[in-house]
């Protein structure tokens, strides 16, 4: 282990301040606001966040006009299972009432056969 070097506290310290003057560094040489480079990545941001914003409308749109499709076929659905269900029950009282016809005339036949 000849390569190995134990550190000792001054050594720490003076890492620590060279870390301290690097990261000083980095934000000094950091562009200002009115830089042109600056400008046109926030200009870029901007397009980008317009067009995030313009996809989510139109996603948004597309759920909303889903959501009322789907709505409309259920209430169409509904008005027709009820139609079906009423035609249905149109349909067992004109037999009853064919029953009942039938019924009717065997009994008023029945009862001529008697006079």
């Amino acid at each position: 282990m000849a390569g190995f070097k134990d550190q000792n506290f001054n050594d720490r310290r003076s890492t620590s301040a060279d870390a301290k003057k690097a990261l000083l560094e980095k934000f000094r040489a950091k562009p200002a606001a009115d830089d042109p480079e600056v400008q046109a990545r926030l200009v870029e941001r901007q397009k980008i966040a317009e067009a995030r914003a313009a996809r989510a409308a139109e996603r948004e749109a597309a759920k909303q006009a889903e959501a009322e499709r789907r709505a409309a076929e259920q209430a169409e659905a509904k008005a027709r299972a009820e139609r079906e269900e009423a035609e249905a029950a149109e349909r067992e009282a004109a037999l009853e009432a064919e029953r009942k016809a039938a019924r009717d005339a065997r009994y008023a036949a029945r009862k001529a056969r008697r006079k």
